[in-house]
C-alpha cells in the first residue's frame, strides 16, 4: 500500500525558506513519478515540481529558478524514498497546501492523474 507523508510546511515571511518532506513507502523506488502539487485558497491545485523515475525533474513556471525538488538517494529500502522541495524566496504568491503524489511509471506530467496523494502540508507566506 502506497503511503505518503508530508511535513515542514510552516508559516514564513517573505523572502524565507522552506523545505518540505515526503515519507513514501510502498513504492518501488525507480518505478514512480513523483511530484509536488498546491492548492491555494479560491483557486485550482497546480503542480509545482516533479521527479520522474529517471531522476530528471521539471518545474512549474512559478517555481522556477526558485524551487528545487529532490529525492533521498541513501535509502536502503527499495519500497521507500523521501522527496523533499526546497523553496526559496517565497512570497505571499506561494501560500497555499503543499501536496506530495505518486503515479506508477517512470515519466510524468502535471496533467496525468497521479493514484496516491498525501494528506499535504500548510504554507503560509506574509509579507
Amino acid at each position: 500500500q502506497v503511503q505518503l507523508v508530508e511535513s515542514g510546511g510552516g508559516s514564513v515571511q517573505a523572502g524565507g525558506y522552506l523545505r518540505l518532506s515526503c515519507d513514501a513507502s510502498g513504492i518501488a523506488r525507480s518505478g514512480y513519478c513523483l511530484a509536488w502539487f498546491r492548492q491555494a485558497p479560491g483557486k485550482e491545485r497546480e503542480g509545482v515540481a516533479r521527479y520522474n523515475g529517471f531522476g530528471r525533474t521539471a518545474y512549474a513556471a512559478s517555481g522556477q529558478g526558485r524551487f528545487a525538488i529532490s529525492k533521498d538517494p541513501t535509502s536502503k529500502d527499495s519500497a521507500k524514498a523521501t522527496l523533499f522541495l526546497e523553496m526559496t524566496s517565497l512570497s505571499p504568491e506561494d501560500t497555499g497546501m503543499y501536496y506530495c503524489a505518486a503515479r506508477p511509471g517512470l515519466t510524468c506530467g502535471f496533467r496525468d492523474e497521479f493514484a496516491y496523494w498525501g494528506q499535504g502540508t500548510q504554507v503560509t507566506v506574509s509579507l
